[in-house]
C-alpha cells in the first residue's frame, strides 16, 4: 500500500498517513478531509469489487433527488451473491441473486432509478418514498412503468414499493409539494397540482401548487424563498389577482404540514361541506409516524442499518 506522499492531491488511497489533510474514511482508508460525495465514493470504490453498485439514498443523493429528511445513514452498495465485499462501519451491502441493474452516473456505477426506489423501500416509510419518487419520475430518471415491473417481482420492498406507486405524481415542484399532496390525498382531499387559473378574459393569472378541485381554493407550500423582498412582492400582487377573480389562495409552512394536519383538514372539510372523521387524520399520522419525520420511523430505519452505522 503507497504512503499518502506518493498520491496526488484530494485522491482517495488506501494505506497509512499522519498528515492533517486525510481523514480516515475506513481501516487503511482515506480520504481528503472537507470531502465531497464523490470523495467518499471513491474511497469505498478502493474496496468494493468491481461489479458493485451504489443504490438506495446514496444513489439517490447522487442522482441529485430530493431526499426525505436527512438523518445519518451509511453507503450503500449492492453485489452479486458470491463476489466477496468488505464488512466495514459506513458501508451497507445488499447481496442479490444476479447482476443488479446499473447504469453509470458521473463516473459511478448505480442501480437504475427503478432498482434503486426498490432498494430504498426496504427501509423507508411510504412518505419518505413519494419525496424519492417524484424527483425520480420529475427529472426522467425512471418512468411509472419501470417502477410498476419492478415492484412486481417477488423481492424484499417490492410490497412497499407497489404502495408507493399511485401516490407518485411527476408534476410535483419540491418535496414539500409532494408531502402536502400526500396530506390531502390522505384525507381524502381530491386535488390536482400545478393548476393553471384564469380570468373571465382567458387571461393566465396564476398556477397553483394544488388545486382542491371542485372549489376556487389552492394550497400551497411557502418555503424560506417566499420571504425574500421582490419574491414577497409578487406573491402578494398574485394573490390580489386571484382574489379579485375569487380565488382563495392558503399558504402552508412546512411545520404546518408536519404538525397543524388536523387544521387543515378541518378547513377543507369545512370548504368541502363534510363532517369531521378522525380517521382521515389517523391516516396522514400513521404515514408520517412511519417517515424519517418523526422519531419511529427513523428508530425502523437505523435498526435496519445500525450494523453499518
Amino acid at each position: 500500500m503507497a504512503p499518502a506522499s506518493s498520491k496526488t492531491a484530494a485522491e482517495p488511497f488506501s494505506g497509512r498517513t499522519r498528515q492533517r489533510q486525510w481523514e480516515q474514511l475506513s481501516r487503511g482508508l482515506y480520504i481528503p478531509r472537507a470531502s465531497t460525495l464523490t470523495d467518499v465514493l471513491r474511497g469505498w470504490g478502493l474496496v468494493l469489487p468491481k461489479c458493485a453498485a451504489f443504490t438506495s439514498l446514496t444513489a439517490a443523493e447522487l442522482r441529485g433527488w430530493w431526499l426525505p429528511r436527512s438523518i445519518p445513514y451509511p453507503v450503500f452498495a449492492a453485489v452479486p451473491i458470491g463476489e466477496r465485499y468488505p464488512e466495514r462501519k459506513g458501508l451497507l451491502v445488499c447481496r442479490h441473486p444476479r447482476p443488479v441493474p446499473s447504469v453509470a452516473v458521473n463516473g459511478f456505477k448505480i442501480t437504475t432509478g427503478a432498482e434503486t426506489l426498490l432498494a430504498a423501500a426496504r427501509d423507508l416509510g411510504i412518505l419518505d418514498l413519494v419525496i424519492l419518487g417524484d424527483s425520480a419520475l420529475r427529472i426522467g430518471d425512471c418512468t411509472l412503468e419501470e417502477l410498476e415491473a419492478t415492484a412486481g417481482q417477488q423481492r424484499r420492498g417490492a410490497p412497499r414499493l407497489r404502495a408507493v406507486l399511485p401516490l407518485l405524481d411527476d408534476r410535483s415542484e419540491s418535496p414539500w409539494e409532494s408531502v402536502m399532496r400526500v396530506l390531502h390525498r390522505a384525507a381524502g382531499i381530491h386535488v390536482e397540482p400545478q393548476k393553471e387559473i384564469f380570468d373571465q378574459w382567458g387571461r393566465f393569472v396564476a398556477r397553483a401548487d394544488l388545486w382542491l378541485v371542485g372549489t376556487r381554493r389552492i394550497h400551497e407550500y411557502d418555503g424560506d424563498g417566499h420571504r425574500e423582498r421582490q419574491t414577497h412582492r409578487n406573491d402578494l400582487a398574485r394573490e390580489r389577482r386571484l382574489v379579485e377573480i375569487d380565488w382563495q389562495r392558503m399558504g402552508f409552512t412546512s411545520a404546518q404540514l408536519l404538525h397543524q394536519g388536523a387544521s387543515i383538514i378541518a378547513s377543507a372539510d369545512r370548504l368541502l361541506g363534510r363532517s369531521w372523521d378522525h380517521r382521515r387524520l389517523a391516516r396522514w399520522e400513521a404515514l408520517l409516524n412511519d417517515s424519517l419525520f418523526r422519531p419511529a420511523g427513523r428508530a425502523r430505519a437505523q435498526r435496519h442499518w445500525e450494523r453499518a452505522l
